[in-house]
C-alpha cells in the first residue's frame, strides 16, 4: 500500500451503515477509525462527563423558543463550545496519521486539507426502516419516528455549522448506496477510490 497520508471523512444517513462500513475500511486498511473516541476525547478536554457531551454533540435546535429562555441560550452555547472542541480533536487526529472520522462535521472541519475524501453514506428508507425495526425492536411507526428524528438532528447540526445543506450530495466526492451495495462491496469502492 501507498505511504501517502489520507484521512476519509463518512457523513451518513441513520441507519444507512456508516459506522459498520468504517470499522470494516479500518480493519483492511489497517488504520484508525475515529466516532465515538471523539467524544471521549472532548470530554478530556472539557471536563464533563461523556455523557453530557453525548446529550449535546451532533444537536442543534432550531426552534426560536428555547434561544428566548437562559437555560436554551446556555444549551446552545455549550453546543457550540462542544463543537469547537470536537474540531480541534479532529484536527489533531487527522493531523497524526491516515484515518476515518465519522460524522460531526469531519468534512467541514478538515476542507483545507488536500489529502481528505468526503463520502455520504445513503440508503433507502424502506431498508432503514428494516434495520431500525430489527436493532431497536419496535414497530414500523416508532422506527420512521427513530429515523426522521436522527437525520434531522444531523441535518439541523451540519446546516447550522457548515452553513450548507447536509445532504447536498455535491459536498461529498463519493456517495455509496449501502443498500444497494452493502458494506463489503462498498469499502472495495471506497478503498479504489481513495488508490489504496
Amino acid at each position: 500500500m501507498a505511504e501517502k497520508k489520507y484521512i476519509v471523512t463518512i457523513t451518513r444517513q441513520f441507519g444507512s451503515l456508516g459506522r459498520p462500513i468504517a470499522r470494516e475500511m479500518s480493519e483492511i486498511l489497517g488504520i484508525e477509525y475515529y466516532d465515538r473516541d471523539i467524544v471521549e476525547a472532548t470530554s478530556k478536554k472539557m471536563n464533563l462527563p461523556v455523557s453530557k457531551i453525548s446529550e449535546h454533540e451532533e444537536t442543534y435546535s432550531t426552534s426560536l423558543f428555547p434561544m428566548l429562555l437562559p437555560l436554551g441560550s446556555d444549551s446552545i452555547a455549550k453546543q457550540d463550545e462542544i463543537y469547537n472542541v470536537q474540531k480541534e480533536v479532529i484536527r489533531e487526529m487527522a493531523e497524526k496519521e491516515s484515518c476515518i472520522i465519522v460524522g460531526r462535521c469531519a468534512d467541514y472541519v478538515l476542507k483545507e486539507r488536500e489529502n481528505v475524501v468526503n463520502l455520504f453514506v445513503r440508503a433507502s428508507m424502506s431498508y432503514r426502516l428494516q434495520r431500525a425495526i430489527v436493532n431497536y425492536q419496535v414497530d414500523e411507526k416508532k422506527a420512521a419516528d427513530i429515523i426522521m428524528k436522527n437525520d434531522k438532528r444531523r441535518r439541523n447540526y451540519y446546516n447550522y455549522h457548515v452553513g450548507e445543506k447536509w445532504a447536498d450530495l455535491n459536498n461529498y466526492d463519493l456517495v455509496i448506496r449501502s443498500d444497494m451495495c452493502g458494506i463489503d462491496n462498498a469499502v472495495k469502492c471506497i478503498i479504489t477510490y481513495i488508490g489504496e
